[in-house]
């Protein structure tokens, strides 16, 4: 099997015993899975939950507690405990575990976003295991938005992973809910994830967990739009995850011929750069972006909504308002809106670095997959 890069995610369920309490046994079944996908070659990212379970009961809560400050109170106790449990059960292996505290605004600053990708590299490159959880004592995403999953999903796009794979309580994705329908047929493979799917699923089914089947999905379908390939399950032994990877897993593997992935640059801009503005172009600039391939310049300018800087990042919508794409502009929205619909030559003076590019191709994002007829 040729060396792949895996982003595996685990799930609270999958870390606890039946009060909630991290179990130890669960945890290592899983580290002694990773430790021997690296020790066959690969690299191996964990995103991991579990930090709030692992810390209700010590600090005194009888059950998972249900408020926010309750939940980040338990993560703030948990979080420690948990990576002194990952980093003693990885030792037993000879790797080294290194923590990874992160909020959803890490993947909005272009900055933060390529010290990351810098960041986990040279984990990689050293032969650590990087282990990632969202902050959950600063940022109440995790805590609301499905333990991990959408988390997992990011991660593995933006360091261009093979394989994303999901652990949880349930053998994949059903037609029916088989804990109550015993008729409830298990897909093998899915090519896509529809969006009739996702409403039909449920939410979690776990006490001790935030994330469903539909934040699964969720999650799925945003690590396909990045060319990774997903995989929903379960497992037990050393060899799980060795076999997921070939194909022989308990789950769901969700996916199709992968598109190209993206580079990282474009990736911050379609899914993770703040978007300050819109501008709107005629059908001239349009077939030039979807079509041609070209960039967008100053005459095909129709109209500028915001108040952006250069170089943030914009929509830009065609004259029926529908987006087509996205990108990082070189002017300032008072300057565009002196300078639409002129030629770039007269444009440029008042362009970041006197750029004749609104848009540079390079820094362009196509969202919509239809082309525009000539």
């Amino acid at each position: 099997m040729k060396r792949q890069r895996v982003v595996v995610k685990i799930g609270s369920s999958s870390l606890t015993d039946p009060k909630g309490g991290l179990c130890h046994d669960k945890l290592f079944d899983h580290v002694e899975a990773i430790a021997y996908l690296k020790q066959l070659g690969h690299d191996v990212i964990l995103i991991t939950s579990g930090a709030v379970a692992a810390g209700f009961g010590p600090l005194g809560y009888p059950a998972r507690p249900t408020t926010i400050a309750g939940k980040q109170a338990a993560a703030a106790v948990g979080q420690s405990l948990l990576m002194q449990a990952y980093s003693s059960a990885f030792a037993q292996f000879g790797f080294t575990a290194a923590q990874l505290l992160l909020t959803r605004g890490d993947f909005y600053s272009r900055e933060r976003f390529r010290n990351l990708f810098a960041t986990i590299t040279t984990l990689l490159e050293n032969g650590a295991v990087p282990i990632i959880n969202e902050n959950d004592s600063v940022s109440i995403e995790e805590l609301t938005f499905g333990d991990n999953d959408m988390l997992s999903a990011l991660v593995a796009g933006f360091l261009h992973a093979d394989a994303l794979i999901l652990l949880t309580d349930i053998n994949g994705l059903y037609d029916a809910n088989p804990k109550t329908d015993p008729q409830a047929k298990k897909y093998a493979f899915l090519p896509h994830i529809t969006d009739e799917m996702i409403e039909a699923a449920g939410g979690s089914s776990s006490a001790v967990g935030t994330g469903g089947m539909r934040s699964k999905l969720l999650a799925a379908r945003k690590a396909l739009s990045f060319g990774v390939s997903v995989f929903i399950g379960t497992g037990r032994g050393k060899e799980k995850l060795a076999d997921i990877l070939e194909g022989k897993g308990d789950g769901t593997y969700i996916g199709a011929p992968f598109p190209k992935q993206m580079q990282m640059h474009k990736q911050w801009i379609a899914y993770h750069a703040p978007v300050a503005g819109t501008i709107t172009i005629d059908s001239g600039a349009e077939e030039a972006l979807l079509v041609r391939g070209k960039s967008l310049l100053p005459a095909g300018v129709t109209a500028v909504s915001g108040n952006f800087h250069a170089m943030d990042v914009v929509d830009v919508v065609n004259e029926k308002g529908m987006t087509i794409g996205r990108g990082q502009v070189y002017y300032a929205a008072d300057d565009l809106e002196k300078v639409k619909g002129r030629p770039s030559e007269e444009a440029r003076q008042y362009s970041y670095l006197h750029r004749p590019e609104v848009i540079h191709r390079d820094n362009w994002v196509t969202l919509r997959k239809e082309s525009v007829s000539k």
